[in-house]
């Protein structure tokens, strides 16, 4: 995940999102593939992205039809866990393959992701808004 403190996973936020949203469509196999995807560009230890984004996957697809009962703030608050796990995961990860600890400050990420749950939740269903009055000359 990312050196600087307090930058969230947004890999890990946007894939919890659309568990959520889709469990059908969003699921394991998405978590991991994603998670070899961050693993390859950052350059870390191989597995411990996807490992922690299928548990992610997993408990968020577990969840996702009690958060969708909440407004977003809610959700964020049913959010958090999963990702702080996600982060203790891949951090336990990284220590097994004789990483030195990053610090504390790492686990400030996952609230930072939090807090971001609401903004992204509009931002990430916007193209789903429909006008009111159809234009043809519109794309969108």
């Amino acid at each position: 995940t990312g050196r600087i403190p307090g930058m969230p996973d947004w890999m890990a936020l946007v894939l919890a999102f659309w568990c959520v949203r889709e469990p059908l469509r969003v699921g394991m196999g998405t978590a991991f593939f994603m998670g070899l995807l961050v693993d390859l560009g950052h350059g870390s230890a191989l597995g411990q992205h996807p490992l922690g984004y299928v548990i992610l996957a997993y408990l968020a697809n577990t969840v996702s039809r009690r958060v969708l009962w909440f407004a977003p703030f809610e959700q964020a608050l049913h959010i958090l866990p999963l990702l702080l796990l996600s982060e203790v995961v891949m951090t336990a990860v990284r220590l097994l393959a004789g990483a030195e600890f990053p610090g504390w400050w790492i686990f400030l990420g996952p609230f930072v992701a939090a807090a971001l749950w609401v903004p992204l939740h509009f931002v990430l269903l916007l193209p789903q808004y429909q006008p009111v009055e159809r234009d043809d000359n519109r794309p969108i």
